[in-house]
């Protein structure tokens, strides 16, 4: 049998105790630059690489790794495996022996954004005999191969359905400013014909067209922001907090329709990562649904509870209901069981919470009302093991 070649490198190496002091010099400079080379390609690696010490302890990470975990390199330092990605540790002692790949798993992220990573975790060939066997840890970003081609489609009309609609609210924006300026040019030239009931007349109408121009223009306004699909702009969020400032905006209107509102939110909720904005638009989207489903003397409540790995936020309203052969229709665009909806609103909310990482789900009994439960992954858990992985 042949014998095993070795690199130049190697060979130089395995006469080291031999090189003086220039070639000891020159073999320094080539290994920096091996060094180098190596840096190099597992920075432009898409993929993970960690390398761990027996007890977890992450000695290395390229950038694709400081990525997908979502940190930098300095706050890795020190930090263990097992720590960023629990459930995983109890699976290296019984496995520790074999000289093949012996873990593979997959956790979802639900921070900095929502995605699958499958993880591989193997023995590192050659390794120093007489120590503790370290362990190359790779991480691939899944996410959309765990996407079904039914979600893809989905995603797919959300997308091209919305950007319909911001086209057709941006066009309604030209005529709009068009009638502002005509009624502008109106109102002056009453003022110059001088008072008498039949220009006053004419100027209240005037006004009563301009203060609709104004209002259908904060609806195109508060539209487009809400359907764009823009990222979130994640920061610790307590939703007590930001379910408060709803429910104070909207409490005027509670009243005028005689519908009570009870919120059980305690202030030690645990927070999440959220975009303060969009989940105003969440809560403000659900809210109004919930009141415009009931009629005066009826009641909205809303709870929250928190697990390990979540929050959940229930809204129960004891309006109408909803019929269970329209439920599966309820995030469709235009669908809508109001009349003069627009059929939008739970796509947004459901949108929205898909980029948080969360989940929106609906219960409903015809004339008993309904409930929708949000659930937001938790700030301190933004890690969940998958099963079968």
């Amino acid at each position: 049998m042949a014998g095993k070649k070795h690199t130049p490198l190697e060979r130089l190496m395995g006469r080291l105790d031999t090189l003086d002091s220039v070639n000891l010099a020159n073999l320094v400079q080539r290994l920096a630059k091996e060094r180098t080379l190596f840096e190099q390609i597992f920075k432009t690696l898409q993929e993970g690489v960690l390398v761990i010490s027996p007890d977890g302890a992450i000695e290395y990470a390229n950038d694709a790794a400081q990525r997908l975990i979502g940190t930098s390199g300095e706050a890795l330092g020190g930090q263990t495996l097992w720590r960023l990605i629990p459930g995983l540790r109890p699976t290296l002692g019984a496995a520790a022996s074999n000289a093949g790949p012996f873990v593979t798993r997959e956790f979802e992220l639900s921070y900095p954004e929502p995605r699958t990573v499958r993880l591989y975790m193997v023995p590192i060939p050659g390794d120093d005999p007489g120590g503790e066997r370290r362990f190359a840890v790779i991480l691939a970003d899944v996410t959309r191969e765990k996407l079904t081609t039914e979600q893809r489609i989905e995603d797919e009309k959300t997308s091209s359905i919305l950007l319909l609609a911001a086209g057709v609210a941006h066009e309604l924006g030209n005529p709009l400013n068009s009638l502002t300026i005509h009624l502008q040019l109106i109102a002056r030239k009453l003022k110059k014909l001088g008072q008498s009931p039949e220009a006053d007349s004419i100027a209240d109408s005037v006004g009563v067209c301009r203060a609709e121009v104004e209002r259908l223009d904060g609806i195109i306004t508060h539209f487009l922001e809400a359907i764009r699909p823009t990222p979130p702009d994640l920061a610790e969020t307590s939703l007590t907090d930001v379910l408060a400032e709803v429910l104070k905006f909207q409490k005027r209107e509670f009243a005028d329709r005689g519908v009570a509102v009870e919120a059980e939110t305690p202030a030690s909720l645990p927070t999440v990562m959220a975009d303060r904005n969009q989940l105003k638009q969440v809560f403000f989207n659900i809210t109004k649904n919930a009141m415009e489903a009931m009629q005066p003397g009826g009641k909205l409540k809303i709870k929250s509870r928190a697990d390990d790995d979540s929050v959940y936020l229930l809204f129960g309203d004891s309006g109408s209901g909803i019929r269970h052969e329209d439920l599966v229709k309820l995030f469709q665009p235009y669908f809508t069981t109001k009349s003069g909806g627009h059929g939008l609103g739970l796509m947004i909310v459901k949108r929205i919470m898909r980029v948080h990482g969360g989940q929106v789900g609906i219960e409903s009994r015809e004339g008993m009302g309904t409930i929708i439960t949000l659930q937001f992954p938790r700030k301190d858990r933004r890690v969940r093991m998958l099963e079968g992985g």
